[in-house]
């Protein structure tokens, strides 16, 4: 782990390293390969405007489209970028005001992507971390993240982080069988997974 890995927010003077991130075949959405190119052509139309949309806590921005192509209403969140002196991926955050619930369509509070050329050095694992104290000052009690059973890697991010499997779920953006595991963290310090014995006994 190199120490001076941090999250950053968005900030227009560090736009270029995000667009030379997406142009050298990152894409900040695991499910939609797409978006690398739809993301570098809000870029062109309106950096300051793609900048700004990046943390939208009163969800003003524009829908979101989901792996199916259709359109939903954008939830409350930010993005925040992986730094280490250079741009390292992303990691995002969205909730629903008042509740930890989530819509059907929003697999999980926190997605996360790392530049292929930064990975296996822990940064996921550190963002993650980094981010909690923020999701704890939105009021939530725990925060929920989904990942699919065989990405050993992503397994091991959440694991890292107090993530305690809660249920176990077909996979539903593949064409492929498969399966999908939803992890808790709590953001009071105590985990209580799928196996765990009820509160008490």
């Amino acid at each position: 782990m190199t120490p001076s890995m941090d999250l950053v927010w968005p900030d227009a003077r560090l736009l270029p390293h995000y667009e030379h991130a997406l142009r050298q075949g990152w894409c900040p959405d695991n499910l939609r390969p797409q978006a690398a190119s739809e993301e570098l052509a809000r870029i062109a139309r309106d950096p300051r405007r793609f900048v700004a949309e990046q943390v939208d806590r009163e969800a003003k921005g524009p829908p979101i489209t989901l792996p199916d192509g259709s359109r939903v209403d954008r939830l409350p969140g930010f993005c925040l970028w992986i730094w280490d002196g250079e741009f390292c991926g992303s990691i995002g955050f969205r909730w629903k005001p008042g509740t930890t619930e989530l819509p059907p369509h929003c697999p999980g509070h926190v997605g996360y992507s790392v530049v292929p050329w930064k990975r296996r050095r822990g940064y996921a694992t550190r963002a993650l971390r980094l981010l909690l104290p923020l999701a704890r000052a939105e009021g939530l009690a725990h925060i929920e993240l989904t990942t699919d059973a065989d990405n050993v890697a992503s397994r091991r991010v959440i694991e890292a982080n107090g993530g305690i499997l809660v249920e176990r779920f077909p996979r539903a953006h593949a064409q492929v069988d498969g399966e999908s595991l939803r992890f808790r963290i709590l953001l009071d310090g105590t985990q209580r997974g799928v196996d765990s014995p009820p509160w008490g006994s």
